[in-house]
């Protein structure tokens, strides 16, 4: 069995009168995750929130009428719970008048369950994020050499959960998921008018990791204004399958202060959109598919070990860059990221004169498991 880092997280924070949230795209192991944890325990009632009858379980919801359902459990854990109307202020009664209740709600469309829990459960919510499988947690089940063995096959499938325990049908499996599985939410969304523009725009951005991007241009090649390719960006961080980096400025008129780069959450499903599972060997994307993946394991354990670290990229109009700027507590950490080890790089001396509080590292390919786990 494989332990997810973020589970000791959950079980600390059990009956403090909050409510607790797990996020995360479909198929990460939200449901395995809590099932773990419960063990088949009797006192919990699972509720999927894509069945109507459970819908009925929480019309007209007061504290009284609730009880009646869960008062012979200690835990109700309530899957997909963006499904239900007004699913934060029925939770908020859980909370305020059932203490002896511990409810965990889970999600994958952050953009309409954080809608509808952010204000009535202002201060009574417990929110993590849960993302495929990291580095870490296969180090811990496989074992530091194997897992290191392991990475080109990594750099190529991914880390979802079916794909690393799947000895066949890998490409099938992820094909599945990027043509409508892991966003079909984003694909019911009122907002999504035009559903085939959301898979071009899919396609652009993949070909671009590791790059910055104009909405403009994005735009101008899908056919799509650049107010729609934000909007069709935005609902899809909020459903987990990419997120961005924004740029680094310290008010110096030179740097770049509206950039952006985008990355996929996972590298299986970025390749599976463009139709690429060849090899890592022969690729030529072996450089941006490296620095997607340090990015993404470091953001897991940014979240799993709550270091509330931000990150950013860093570029100026001469083209000066730096990969990854990690901020915390007005220190600065400047990474450059390089698949070779014979890479050379330098730290920009414009970044460094202007920001003399700052450590210079590089990843690359024999040293990185140092920093990701």
């Amino acid at each position: 069995m494989i332990v997810r880092q973020i589970l000791q997280n959950i079980k600390h924070e059990f009956f403090q009168q909050k409510a607790i949230i797990l996020l995360g795209a479909r198929q990460v192991g939200k449901s395995t995750l809590l099932k773990t944890i419960f063990n088949n325990d009797d006192d919990v009632l699972w509720l999927d929130a894509e069945n109507p009858d459970v819908h009925a379980i929480f019309e007209n919801a007061t504290a009284t009428r609730l009880k009646t359902f869960f008062e012979s459990n200690k835990f109700v854990v309530i899957d997909e719970a963006q499904k239900i109307d007004n699913i934060g202020s029925k939770l908020k009664l859980i909370t305020d008048y059932l203490p002896e209740i511990q409810v965990i709600a889970t999600g994958s469309s952050a953009f309409e369950l954080r809608n509808k829990l952010n204000e009535p459960l202002t201060g009574r919510k417990f929110e993590h994020k849960l993302f495929p499988l990291s580095f870490r947690e296969m180090k811990e089940n496989i074992g530091l050499l194997e897992e290191k063995r392991m990475l080109p096959h990594r750099l190529v499938y991914g880390y979802y959960p079916e794909i690393v325990t799947t000895k066949n049908g890998a490409e099938k499996i992820l094909r599945l998921l990027s043509d409508s599985y892991l966003y079909k939410d984003i694909l019911l969304f009122n907002g999504i008018r035009k559903p085939e523009k959301m898979q071009e725009l899919l396609k652009a951005l993949a070909w671009q990791i590791g790059s910055e991007v104009n909405y403009n241009e994005l735009g101008n090649l899908i056919g799509l204004k650049s107010e729609t390719v934000e909007e069709y960006i935005h609902l899809l961080e909020q459903s987990f399958v990419i997120y961005k980096l924004n740029s680094f400025h310290s008010n110096q008129r030179k740097e770049i202060k509206k950039g952006k780069k985008i990355y996929f959450t996972d590298l299986g499903i970025r390749n599976a959109i463009i139709n690429d599972f060849s090899t890592f060997e022969t690729r030529n994307d072996k450089g941006n598919l490296f620095e997607n993946f340090i990015i993404n394991e470091l953001i897991k354990q940014n979240e799993y070990q709550e270091k509330f670290e931000k990150m950013y990229f860093w570029r100026t109009h001469e083209q000066q860059e730096i990969d990854l700027i990690i901020e915390k507590n007005g220190r600065l950490k400047a990474i450059e990221i390089k698949w070779s080890p014979k890479a050379k790089s330098r730290l920009s001396q414009t970044f460094a004169k202007q920001n003399p509080n700052h450590i210079f590292e590089i990843i690359n390919s024999e040293n990185f498991f140092e920093y990701i786990i």
